[in-house]
Parts: C-alpha cells; structure tokens; sequence
C-alpha cells in the first residue's frame, strides 16, 4: 500500500504547528534527533522534513505529495501546486516598510526607490498593478537592516507583530497580502493517494471546525425553548433534556465562540440560567 508524503518545515514558525496539527487528527509522531523522513505508525502517512522555501518545488517534483508552508510561500513561488486547506495558524502579512522618520506612507514613497525583501516575485507583481517603478533588490534573510545600511530605502517583508520593524527603526506602510498556513497538494495524486488525501483532509477539518465552536448547556424554564432557540445559532436544533425541578429543562447546543458575547445578554434576558461554554475536541457533521 502506498503512503502519502506530506512535507513539514524542518524548523522555524511553522513546524512545531503543523505537528500539533497532525497529533489533533490521531497521527502518531514518533521521529528522532535529526531524522528527516518518519513513517507514521498509524496512518499511511510519511512526514519529510525539508526547508520551507524548497517545500513548492518538492512538491511539485513529485517528491513530496502534499505540504504545509505559509500562503505568502505559495504566492511567491508560483508553482503547479494548489490550495486545499486554509489551517487558521501562523497568521501574517506582507507589507512594505520604511524608516519611521519618512513621513510619507503611500504607495508612491516607493516610486523610483529601492526595496528590500525576500519575495521579489510577489512584490513586482504588486508594483506592476499599482504602477510604480522601483529596484528590487533580493536578499536572503534578515532584510530589516537594509534601509540602515544604505542598501535600500524601504523593504517588503512579513510582519506579525511590528516588534522586529520597530526594533529596527522601521514602520509598516503598505500591507501587500494577508497569509496563513495553509495544506497544499500536488495536482496530479493518483487515486490511491487522492483517496489517502481525502481521509486526512476529513481529519483535518473536523480539528479545524472544533477550533471555531464551542458546546454551550444552559437551563432554562421549558416555556423559553422556543424563544432561546430563535437567538442561540445552532447546527440544526439543541438538545432538550428535562430536568428534576418541573417546568425547566437543560439545553445543549453548540456556539460560534465569536458569536457568544454577541448572544450572552439576549439568552440571560430570555431566561436562561446557569450557562457553561465547553471546549470541543473534534468535530464532525
């Protein structure tokens, strides 16, 4: 039986996520000091541990089948790959930046400037649509520096936070895209692994829809069912369960966690009472 090959970064922000990603879905890891190829022992599942900018390629190759790298990767290297899953974690941006002391934070700062970065793909595609005309220059590494030794007059580089831009005297002016993680796949998997894919993209998004909800129990007098219903958002209709006291029942649903503070004071005034909001492990619909 064939396995399928997943790529995982071998160190750096997205490693360690993307492992507790496939422990979340049941798959045992058990891999030592440095190996860089595991089988897994209880799903069809290798793990190749490989330096994320080479991931796309891989995958492409035919090396590896499918790979977890951050959406900015898959925008820059434009490979024959596709987006199958957006994972939700190791959310950043791709903006461009510039001395704090430069009081212009347009797009047209930039016109017949330098620019720094490690995604020269991604940012001459932006600059052609904003019709600016600028010198790229590529650098591996840690860009932030550039504008400080004259190298370039602004840069183009992913930003979570802003503490590295703000260490390095810099501020972000131009945001270019948004990226996650996301699972991306080879477009030609025979069956056999489109089939092994499809099973662990069901895993995959049963960790993922758990992450967003959670289970929500409440008491509440049996004449206010219907009205706590009509605001609680559910799947399709709660659990209704009676209680000892007569005329009150315990009500089981499940809540966007986003939503919940939106609904709290609406369910309270209904009458519900006693409400418990408790995380969910997996989901499955």
């Amino acid at each position: 039986m064939s396995k399928l090959k997943i790529a995982i970064q071998k160190s750096g922000r997205l490693n360690q996520e993307s492992l507790q990603l496939l422990k979340d879905c049941g798959i045992s890891i058990n891999n030592g000091k440095d190996q860089l190829k595991v089988s897994v022992p209880n799903f069809p599942l290798e793990i190749l541990y490989l330096r994320n900018s080479d991931i796309p390629q891989y995958i492409e190759d035919g090396v590896a089948d499918i790979g977890i790298i951050g959406e900015n990767l898959f925008e820059e290297k434009e490979k024959d790959i596709q987006i199958i899953e957006y994972l939700g974690f190791s959310k950043c941006r791709l903006s461009l930046a510039v001395p704090k002391d430069i009081n212009d934070n347009s797009i047209q700062y930039f016109e017949n400037k330098k620019i720094a970065t490690s995604y020269p793909n991604t940012l001459k595609k932006f600059l052609k649509n904003q019709n600016i005309s600028a010198e790229i220059h590529t650098i591996s590494g840690s860009v932030e520096i550039a504008p400080n030794i004259g190298l370039a007059d602004g840069i183009c580089d992913l930003v979570s936070s802003g503490s590295t831009l703000f260490k390095n005297g810099l501020k972000e002016t131009v945001k270019i895209l948004e990226s996650q993680a996301v699972l991306v796949s080879s477009s030609s998997l025979n069956e056999e692994k489109q089939n092994l894919l499809n099973k662990l993209l069901f895993r995959i998004q049963a960790v993922l829809k758990a992450k967003k909800v959670k289970y929500i129990l409440m008491n509440a007098p049996i004449d206010k069912v219907d009205e706590i219903t009509r605001i609680l958002p559910v799947l399709k209709s709660p659990s209704i369960i009676p209680l000892a006291e007569e005329g009150w029942c315990s009500l089981h649903s499940v809540i966007d966690e986003n939503q919940f503070w939106e609904v709290i004071d609406q369910l309270k005034e209904a009458g519900a009472e006693g409400i418990l909001i408790i995380p969910i492990d997996k989901m499955v619909v």
